[in-house]
């Protein structure tokens, strides 16, 4: 039996411009930010090579993160959370 999906994270979420200049233009569930997310970390090779549960940012994902250099995945979940309403 399929798992039912939580309908507070497939409800779409107004992006602010900061998470919009990474993921591309909302509204968007918060799934398919997260999804995004780690395509672009993936694709511009953004973890970090010692310990790949960390993120380290560029100029894009700074402000996201508050201005951090680097964040764990768990501190980026809740620091992007912030940029959705």
């Amino acid at each position: 039996m399929a798992r039912a999906l939580n309908p507070a994270l497939s409800r779409p979420l107004t992006l602010d411009s900061d998470l919009e200049a990474v993921v591309g233009a909302g509204p968007m569930p918060r799934t398919e930010v997260v999804k995004k997310l780690w395509e672009y970390i993936k694709k511009h090779d953004l973890q970090n090579p010692s310990n790949k549960r960390n993120i380290l940012a560029d100029d894009k994902l700074k402000p996201l993160f508050d201005g951090k250099a680097e964040v764990t995945m768990f501190e980026m979940t809740k620091l992007v959370s912030g940029h959705m309403k």
